[in-house]
């Protein structure tokens, strides 16, 4: 059960953060966030919405669950976040039960909130589960679990020689490997932008999505590069000429394309991955 709110935190609450960059695994933004809503019998989602610089702009009350259960509804969440023109997001709801720990669902919703924001370019920058006496920060503790995570999001089968156009699990499997491994490389020096490939990036993510039928925009696909949008579409400019992807209109929406290997390239990539990972 949800019910949307744009019920703003008390003004008073927030003067220690306006005009200040928001570090989401700061301790004394967690006590502020205990203070708001770390008692409610009931559990429900704040929202901190950020500009471009992770400086604050706005905290507002967006979704109230039951005493059990909050169910996050994206389109509630990123229609405020592009209302406000916000750039990222800290999210956090509340436990009645003082257990801090995230569900399955917690879990699951978080990721794929987090999927979503790189697709409309709104980070998710951390989602926080909130007690009276604690906070636990979904995305910093599942930092060092990216296989785990990356298998949820995948889902990845294991059923049969071949799945969808003739991927072989293993090679699915070894891609994500190769997707996982391409995450630590670019975190090993604390930031995104160095150790990348974007061009052997962008074929890696088009095939571990196109294994489980995942469609994915160029929108998408740019974010995932690392890259400026510019310098991501002239790369996939330069693949579509090569012949090694190609592009489709959103049947739902002309505006919007999906870029998706060429048969000749999803079996070249096949074999590669049947190899072992990158």
């Amino acid at each position: 059960m949800t019910a949307d709110s744009a019920a703003s935190v008390p003004t008073t609450q927030l003067q220690r953060f306006v005009g200040s960059r928001i570090d989401p695994s700061s301790p004394s933004l967690h006590s502020h966030l205990q203070a708001c809503i770390g008692a409610l019998p009931h559990e429900t989602l704040q929202v901190l919405f950020l500009d471009r610089d992770r400086v604050l702009i706005a905290q507002e009350h967006v979704q109230q669950g039951s005493t059990h259960n909050l169910l996050l509804n994206p389109n509630v969440i990123f229609r405020r976040a592009l209302a406000l023109d916000a750039s990222a997001m800290v999210l956090a709801h509340n436990h009645p039960s003082g257990d801090p720990r995230p569900s399955t669902d917690d879990i699951r919703s978080t990721e794929a909130l987090v999927k979503l924001g790189q697709m409309l370019a709104i980070e998710i920058m951390e989602h926080v589960i909130v007690v009276q006496q604690s906070c636990f920060a979904i995305l910093h503790s599942r930092k060092h679990r990216k296989t785990k995570r990356l298998a949820a999001f995948f889902d990845l089968a294991d059923g049969g020689a071949f799945c969808l156009d003739n991927i072989s699990p293993a090679a699915a499997a070894n891609a994500r490997m190769a997707a996982i491994r391409r995450t630590e490389r670019r975190e090993l020096l604390g930031h995104s932008s160095l150790l990348a490939n974007p061009a052997w990036d962008m074929l890696i993510d088009l095939f571990v999505h196109a294994h489980v039928s995942k469609p994915v925009f160029t929108s998408a696909l740019c974010v995932g590069s690392g890259l400026p949008m510019s310098n991501a579409l002239r790369v996939i400019r330069k693949l579509r000429d090569s012949n090694v992807v190609y592009r489709e209109p959103d049947p739902s929406d002309g505006r919007r394309y999906f870029i998706r290997l060429t048969p000749q390239t999803m079996e070249a990539l096949n074999r590669y991955f049947c190899k072992g990972p990158d």
